[in-house]
């Protein structure tokens, strides 16, 4: 009798956690988006993403060297200033003389295409209703064969037919080369029962599937490279593999260290201590003249990284400085997840939340670390997929 007590009251502890933490996740629910985050769904459907594909191409290029320009930066003077005043006239003469050479990408307008086809009227199609649920499994694993990784999850995901058809037709040998490729500074701490189960949940703990498609695009300057910035980043790729920040990570994608993956481990005493969270880098052909783009490319709660994983850091804006390597714009990103500024936020709702109720704040925030961070170390099983599914209703 006592152990029958015993266990409904562990089961009422469990079932009374379940629905706390299923009230505090509801609180933010712009996890699941419904509309575009930016025109509020006037351009197209997000299909659950923070962005439409038309303001994705408009607000977050593949290419950024496209816009890129040649603009100098000093080092910080000792008052604190970056240095940047008024170009004398001295440097507007020399820009007469001597104009910058623009060389024309080849590489197709995604923006364009895009708006183009919002304006455009498109004839019906002439695909007789029920044909593509006819089609024969061998059309459609040679249709499949032309896909990548992402394409293919997303193929999983349109019906049962499909998933069932991909599932006998890709190996877990497959599964595990597309996750040690798109996230090759992931280590697991556990034996791998499912790599098709991990890719999944690594997928899904993105904000943004786009960002992660560009990441494979890889994108070269249209210009030759210069040596400076060659020399540059084999010096800080070097420090960075002997002697690495604590908690920090990052190997280029690329031969040209135009694309790179980061690693950042959740402080200690932090609601995201235990997490791994994972950024994207886009360097500038005129690094380091320019600052790199970094991206948050595993979700968290921080009122100064956006729900798309942009980072509202000073110092990867307008107040880069030569003196920064990439090296000290990570440290910088772990140093805000303790230290956040809510002054000015990227999600004035969180920041709000941190500002008015911190414990609430920190409950959410570890939420998420475990759900979306923490795919090292929490083996995917049946019972945790059933577990996040209920706490999600």
């Amino acid at each position: 009798m006592a152990q029958q007590l015993s266990t409904k009251a562990g089961d009422h502890v469990i079932q009374s956690k379940s629905v706390l933490a299923a009230e505090t996740l509801n609180n933010f629910m712009f996890t699941k988006q419904m509309t575009c985050y930016f025109c509020g769904g006037f351009y197209g459907p997000c299909f659950g993403e923070p962005a439409c594909a038309t303001c994705h191409a408009f607000l977050f290029p593949e290419d950024i060297n496209l816009t890129d320009e040649d603009i100098p930066f000093a080092d910080k003077s000792e008052d604190g200033d970056s240095g940047n005043d008024e170009p004398t006239d001295f440097y507007y003469e020399m820009i007469k003389k001597e104009p910058r050479i623009v060389i024309p990408s080849t590489k197709s307008d995604k923006l364009a295409e895009r708006i183009t086809a919002l304006t455009t009227i498109r004839d019906k199609d002439c695909v007789p209703e029920g044909l593509v649920e006819l089609l024969p499994p061998e059309v459609l694993l040679i249709v499949f064969s032309y896909l990548d990784d992402i394409s293919l999850w997303s193929v999983s995901q349109v019906c049962k037919r499909w998933r069932h058809l991909l599932e006998s037709w890709t190996t877990e040998d497959q599964w595990r080369l597309y996750t040690q490729r798109r996230w090759p500074l992931f280590h697991p701490a556990f034996r791998v029962q499912s790599w098709s189960t991990l890719y999944t949940k690594l997928l899904e703990s993105s904000p943004c599937k786009l960002c992660l498609q560009q990441m494979s695009i890889q994108t070269q300057p249209p210009a030759e490279e210069n040596s400076w910035r060659r020399n540059r980043l084999r010096n800080e790729l070097k420090s960075l593999r002997s002697d690495p920040p604590e908690g920090i990570e990052a190997t280029p994608l690329d031969r040209m260290c135009c694309h790179w993956l980061a690693a950042i481990t959740g402080p200690a005493g932090s609601p995201y201590e235990g997490g791994n969270f994972y950024l994207y880098l886009q360097i500038p052909n005129s690094y380091p003249m320019r600052p790199p783009v970094v991206r948050f490319i595993t979700r968290i709660l921080h009122p100064n990284i956006s729900r798309h994983g942009d980072i509202g850091l000073d110092s990867i804006h307008h107040n880069w400085s030569l003196a920064l390597t990439i090296s000290k714009v990570l440290i910088s990103i772990q140093s805000l997840l303790t230290d956040p500024y809510c002054s000015v936020c990227m999600e004035p709702e969180v920041g709000a939340l941190y500002h008015d109720n911190l414990p609430l704040f920190d409950q959410i925030a570890r939420l998420w670390t475990w759900k979306f961070a923490m795919n090292d170390y929490i083996l995917p099983t049946k019972h945790l997929d059933e577990f996040w599914r209920s706490i999600s209703r």
